[in-house]
């Protein structure tokens, strides 16, 4: 294990001794040839579901002109819990659009619902976790996300502090956008340490990397990639809504186990705005 200070306010779960040794074998060729179908890889245990909470909405963003052919709105609000054929179309949308909404069993769960709000922070709309009908226009009208970095490398890791997303890009071209818990800009001390929970913003490159659960001084990160330092994009069993964190970049779990995948040597760029 490497002595990596984490700078994220990862969960010290009770079944720590169980998952620990939970490990993932994720390649960068499985995501790319479809983000689902990673979903086969061991999948660690998780917290209770955090409840979503509400975000003021952006300046409206303005719609596409065409709409992609073939997604049928449900015809009933979703939300977290429900199951059915609608749901699975859901699903499926949110994936053709590089979205993670997890196994596309029709089930909404945990990772279905943070897709759902990933989508909703790139539309620029409240982040109620619920589709309904603005969001079944946007499904079918979404908007296109914009680059953080002009001219910016072909593949590519961006996280947009300010709506709490990030992109996966690969030949200039986005392949993952997920939603990020990053740092909650409190003060805090830990065994003598104190400072800002803060997400440095700038230009990086991925550096190291561990499998499954890493033990830092300030908690637990899962597949964590590090990228300054103490910094890390890792996996949490909690990802809220509100930046929470000491200062990484948290992803959903699910997520956690293609992100490596995806960013699969050290060096990549990193680039990280507000």
């Amino acid at each position: 294990m490497k002595q990596v200070v984490g700078k994220s306010a990862g969960r010290w779960a009770s079944g720590f001794a169980a998952v620990a040794v939970v490990a993932t074998a994720v390649t960068g060729a499985a995501a790319l040839t479809g983000i689902a179908a990673a979903a086969a890889t061991v999948q660690p245990a998780r917290s209770a579901m955090v409840q979503p909470g509400v975000h003021a909405p952006a300046k409206t963003a303005t719609p596409a002109k065409t709409a992609t052919p073939g997604y049928v709105p449900a015809k009933r609000t979703l939300k977290y819990g429900m199951h059915g054929a609608d749901v699975r179309r859901l699903q499926d949308r949110l994936a053709q659009l590089t979205y993670y909404p997890g196994p596309r069993d029709g089930n909404f769960a945990i990772d279905t619902l943070e897709a759902v709000w990933a989508f909703q922070e790139v539309q620029r709309i409240p982040t109620s976790g619920e589709v309904g009908n603005w969001m079944n226009w946007r499904l079918a009208h979404p908007r296109t996300p914009q680059p953080l970095i002009r001219n910016g490398a072909a593949l590519r890791v961006e996280v947009d502090l300010r709506h709490e997303v990030l992109y996966v890009y690969h030949d200039k071209r986005i392949v993952l956008i997920s939603h990020v818990s990053s740092g909650g800009g409190y003060y805090y001390c830990v065994s003598g340490s104190c400072g800002y929970a803060v997400t440095p913003t700038g230009n990086f490159h991925t550096l190291s990397r561990d499998r499954g659960w890493h033990v830092a001084p300030l908690g637990l990160l899962y597949n964590p990639v590090f990228f300054d330092g103490g910094f890390a994009i890792h996996g949490d069993t909690e990802v809220p809504l509100q930046p929470v964190s000491h200062g990484c970049v948290r992803i959903p779990m699910d997520v956690a186990n293609i992100f490596p995948g995806l960013v699969p040597r050290n060096g990549i760029p990193v680039y990280i705005r507000r």
